[in-house]
Parts: C-alpha cells; structure tokens; sequence
C-alpha cells in the first residue's frame, strides 16, 4: 500500500503503522512551507488518524499513528509505561568495538535552547536519558577527498553500522548520545562535521523494527522496515 509516497506497513480502524522518508517532517512545523508531514498526508486518507510519537526529520522508518481518541489513548499510555520498544540501525563515525552485550550511554540531556532544534549534555540540568547500543560491523565510506582529516588511507572513512534502542525518548537522544561519545552520525547536519557529515547525503538512522501492543485488543505486534542505506 502506499500513501502519497509513504509506504503502509499496517492500516486497521484503530492503528496505522508508516514507512516514513528521510527529509519528511512528521507534524507540521511553523509557516505555510512546513505543511507538508506525514501527519498531513495520512489524515487525506485516514481523516481519524493523531499523533502517538515523532521521528525526527532526518530520519526515516516506523512511525505509528493512532486512529481515534481511544486508540490514542492506549497507545500514549503504553509509550508512558515503556511497553513500545523500538530498535534503530544507524551508521557512526569511526570504530566502535564489536561486542557480544549491549551498551550504555546514560548522559543527561537538554534543549539547546540558544541553538534549537540541537540537544546538548549537560550534567547540571539534563534529564535522565539512556540509550542502548551495539555494534554490527565496521564499514569504509567513501570521502570527497580520497583520504579523512585522520589519514586513512584508500580513500575511506572508518565507520560502524549500530542498532541502537533509546530507553528514554529526549530530543535527538541517538544523535547526541553518539556524538557525545565522539561517533556521530554519518551525514548529520546538526551533530556532526567535516568528513562525518560529507560521507552521507542524509542523516544514516533508521527506525527498523518496532514491537507495541495493538491499541484495542493488547495483542503484542511486531513491525520491520528494511535499512535503505
């Protein structure tokens, strides 16, 4: 099924699950310009169809959206209670080590208000924030140079392909919590730079899979949207 160029994974009177593009705004934003969103273009066809959660802009995967009032209710509440688990793949600047557990990274976040839309750490006022991650492969991306500000040599950037599962939902939480470490995000126009932010004509993170109970009978659903990078 597809729906104004956004591809639907699932569609029943009380839950739609969206393949959403990279560069598409989820919710409307400020001005006439920003109309455009996902949001938008499945309420032409599901008139009944609210908001349960966002994905940034940059990035593209699962979004669900509820159908009705009561629907958004249940599914808001299973969000609160941390019974939505979604699992993210994206794709970080240099070599993370290829372990067989999870990960952590559990500094606190905030608005950067000087700087909006960024989120920054900050260990006075951030809130609580917790990502989970681990990696899948070392990867070589290509550089408009030839060779990365560090040297590597045959014209490659070092790279790791992550899945990544944020347990808190802050503001860009993935983003920062990478670049915070000193991977960010390959082709992120906020968080990273110089060859990080060439080696990628859009921000590499994915929502992949998503597993949440339905918001009418409790069943347990479990959704995959293949990584197009």
């Amino acid at each position: 099924m597809g729906l104004l160029g956004i591809a639907v994974l699932h569609a029943d009177p009380h839950l739609l699950v969206l393949d959403k593009p990279a560069g598409l705004l989820s919710v409307p934003g400020r001005g006439p310009e920003n109309a455009d969103c996902l949001s938008a273009r499945a309420q032409q066809h599901y008139p009944d169809a609210l908001v349960v959660h966002r994905l940034d802009m940059a990035t593209s995967g699962l979004l669900i959206m509820a159908r009705g009032a009561a629907a958004q209710r249940a599914l808001s509440r299973a969000f609160a209670e941390r019974r939505v688990h979604k699992s993210y793949v994206a794709v970080a600047n240099g070599t993370l080590p290829l372990l067989p557990d999870w990960q952590d990274i559990t500094l606190p976040l905030i608005v950067d208000w000087p700087r909006r839309p960024r989120s920054k750490v900050c260990h006075d006022t951030g809130k609580p924030s917790h990502t989970r991650w681990r990696a899948l492969a070392h990867e070589t991306w290509p550089t408009a140079g030839g060779l990365t500000h560090g040297g590597l040599e045959h014209g490659g950037l070092a790279a790791t392909r992550v899945e990544l599962e944020p347990v808190t939902g802050r503001s860009h939480q993935l983003r920062v919590h990478l670049m915070a470490t000193g991977h960010p995000l390959l082709g992120d126009e906020l968080y990273a730079e110089g060859d990080a932010l060439a080696a990628a004509p859009r921000l590499l993170l994915h929502a992949s899979r998503i597993t949440l109970p339905h918001p009418h009978t409790g069943e347990p659903l479990h959704f995959h949207s293949a990584v197009p990078f």
